[in-house]
């Protein structure tokens, strides 16, 4: 099987630590050279503690949800010779207490909004159907426990 890697890069600069008044920005790397600046949500931890324009945990792991499901409905769209012109999607997740009392995402909505050209366009039934099979074939989808929906198909 395929390996991935993230590196997860944090210094505490001299901050005095066992006060929990360190950053939680932090950077994180990736094997193409690619760098995002990372932190805690500020509805977590607050600011200045957190960093507000970083990426957080929460919002990475919605959206590896969505890019996954859309590169997956993508690969399934061009099989079935529909052309995508464009594929934009204002996914969100909800955090709540698990049946253990713990608290973590419980849900990912998805909700796509997709525009095709061409003489074969899916119609109501073939789109669900494009989104069903996309969400059964992610990798991130069959990864993580929550539930999750698509909106509008």
């Amino acid at each position: 099987m395929h390996r991935h890697t993230a590196r997860v890069s944090w210094l505490r600069n001299g901050a005095a630590f066992t006060d929990n008044r360190y950053t939680r920005g932090h950077q994180w790397s990736f094997d193409g050279g690619a760098r995002i600046a990372a932190s805690s949500s500020p509805s977590v931890v607050p600011l200045p503690y957190s960093v507000a324009e970083a990426v957080d945990p929460e919002e990475a792991l919605i959206a590896a949800v969505s890019s996954c499901h859309m590169l997956t409905f993508l690969y399934l769209a061009a099989k079935q010779e529909f052309v995508v012109d464009s594929y934009e999607d204002d996914a969100y997740g909800t955090m709540a207490k698990n049946a253990a009392g713990r608290i973590g995402i419980d849900r990912i909505t998805l909700r796509p909004r997709i525009e095709f050209s061409g003489s074969k366009v899916p119609n109501a039934e073939q789109l669900a159907a494009l989104h069903h099979s996309a969400h059964e074939e992610c990798f991130i989808a069959n990864s993580v426990k929550c539930e999750i929906t698509v909106e509008g198909c």
